[in-house]
């Protein structure tokens, strides 16, 4: 179970528990919570910890104070050493910070100080995301803002070897784990696995058909009160269209895809490596350019 999108934290923690109770888990069932380090405190993890959680995922995004603002996050710095010294008092070992790259004004010496921060607190997993641009936002008006492609490649290249470095593995293009310590939640959606999103703009996924729910809580809200359904979209994928995507997804992480899933070809040199003799996988160049070598699966 995924707790995630907006603030869950910021339910009181014995509602949030008992949704647990409505739900059978299969037996070592990966439960996470993800929390805004504001909303974080001692009580509140000790209170998940005692309901059954047994993963939280910071949204840390920087460890610099004006990057922060630059991203429009409210959070200080200090609240993000405190909420994970309060995971470990708590008895949390298996937690994930997730960071952003690219914000307007980030030097390369922010990144870097925001990946040796993180890296300080010995984390098990961290995700780091390009920041995007998304239609209809404050980002999106404010072209001074908008980040550049190469300067967010160069600071993915510089996260990947620290985090390399101090023993996380990449296991997906956006995710590094100690090993035994992958997201099962991440790896459900690499590997086409089945999947239901309770709640306003959720997504679900069974057997080749996906669904997405209304977008603003209040026609959740309303649909399910008045018996109606909720799904605002869905499609079915034919055989031929779910096994392409299939290959997409797993070219995504560290076991790659067959290696007759692409073609013999000079422009994906540095982009791919053989893995044995049956399949290949992305180079860290070739995660800077996985969409490329996505088109040419066959």
């Amino acid at each position: 179970m995924f707790f995630g999108g907006g603030t869950p934290s910021l339910l009181e923690p014995s509602l949030l528990t008992s949704i647990l109770g409505e739900v059978t888990l299969a037996p070592g069932a990966e439960v996470t919570v993800e929390c805004n380090p504001d909303t974080v405190t001692a009580p509140l993890l000790e209170s998940y910890a005692l309901g059954g959680v047994n993963r939280l995922s910071f949204g840390v995004q920087s460890m610099v104070p004006s990057v922060l603002a630059s991203l429009g996050r409210t959070h200080v710095v200090d609240n993000v050493v405190a909420s994970i010294s309060s995971a470990r008092s708590a008895g949390f070992d298996n937690w994930n910070v997730d960071l952003i790259y690219g914000a307007a004004g980030e030097s390369d010496d922010d990144w870097r100080r925001t990946v040796e921060t993180v890296l300080s607190f010995d984390p098990p997993h961290v995700s780091a995301y390009a920041l995007t641009v998304e239609a209809g936002t404050p980002l999106a008006l404010d072209p001074s803002r908008a980040p550049d492609d190469d300067d967010q490649a160069a600071k993915y290249l510089a996260a990947d070897a620290l985090f390399c470095a101090a023993g996380l593995v990449s296991y997906e293009i956006s995710n590094w784990a100690r090993p035994g310590f992958e997201c099962r939640h991440n790896l459900l959606y690499w590997r086409q696995g089945d999947y239901r999103g309770i709640g306003c703009a959720a997504h679900s996924h069974s057997a080749g058909r996906r669904w997405s729910n209304v977008r603003t809580p209040e026609r959740y809200v309303a649909a399910i009160a008045s018996g109606s359904s909720p799904v605002a979209a869905s499609e079915t994928l034919s055989v031929a269209e779910r096994r392409i995507e299939g290959l997409q997804l797993q070219l995504r992480t560290r076991d790659g895809v067959p290696a007759d899933a692409l073609p013999s070809d000079d422009e994906l040199e540095g982009l791919v490596e053989p893995m044995g003799s049956s399949r290949v996988r992305l180079t860290a160049a070739g995660r800077l350019l996985a969409n490329e070598v996505a088109v040419r699966l066959r």
